[in-house]
């Protein structure tokens, strides 16, 4: 059985959605940005409901689905990465932005941390919190059975699902990143996707059956 935490249902899985997403920001201040960039489909949602304005202003986006959000709004997709890996997505960010004002809009809680390391290469990436998550609740009888592969998208995942429910030894988790599988366990099988999107964690869960 693959189980599927993200908010957002998949053919072949079992959906046991983890997390709900509240916008709180009121407002956000795009003037003197030149550059915006998004880690998330729903933080493309969230800018969408508080400042439509966010798409006359280029923007790095982090995954396929988060450029796939940002051009159906009508936004601009100006870079896209290959990879998130928090090293090569900051040496991608110094070699073609570096003169450029960025305003990361984001959730409450990120994978990606590596201020310190732009802030060294003389890059300050401004930041501004958007929306935030929540975790859902289950009853013990929602438990995934055992053997089931489980495919975490974040680490509020990681922290919602094991708030919820203990690790069975049994399981193999399938993770969108490598700074996601940090969140996991010590001692947890796991798996990581081989690029940050929902369906190539559905291919990689599918390859252990």
């Amino acid at each position: 059985m693959i189980y599927l935490l993200s908010p957002e249902a998949k053919e072949d899985c079992i959906h046991l959605p983890m997390i709900m997403f509240n916008t709180f920001a009121k407002d956000i201040i795009l003037d003197g940005y030149d550059m915006l960039m998004f880690t998330s489909k729903q933080a493309v949602l969230s800018a969408e409901n508080i400042n439509k304005g966010w798409k006359k202003i280029p923007c790095i986006a982090i995954g396929n689905a988060t450029a796939k959000q940002i051009e159906d709004l009508g936004g601009i997709v100006d870079y896209m990465p290959k990879t998130f890996y928090a090293k090569t997505l900051t040496e991608d960010i110094v070699k073609k932005f570096k003169h450029k004002n960025i305003l990361y809009l984001r959730p409450e809680e990120v994978s990606f941390e590596s201020k310190d390391f732009l802030a060294s290469k003389n890059i300050i990436l401004h930041e501004k919190i958007i929306y935030k998550t929540s975790c859902m609740s289950y009853s013990q009888k929602d438990k995934p059975k055992e053997n089931a592969i489980i495919i975490f998208t974040s680490p509020s995942t990681i922290r919602c699902f094991l708030k919820n429910f203990t690790w069975d030894k049994s399981y193999h988790a399938i993770v969108i990143g490598e700074a996601t599988k940090k969140h996991l366990p010590k001692d947890v099988k796991v798996s990581v996707a081989n690029e940050p999107s929902i369906e190539a964690c559905i291919k990689k869960a599918k390859s252990l059956i």
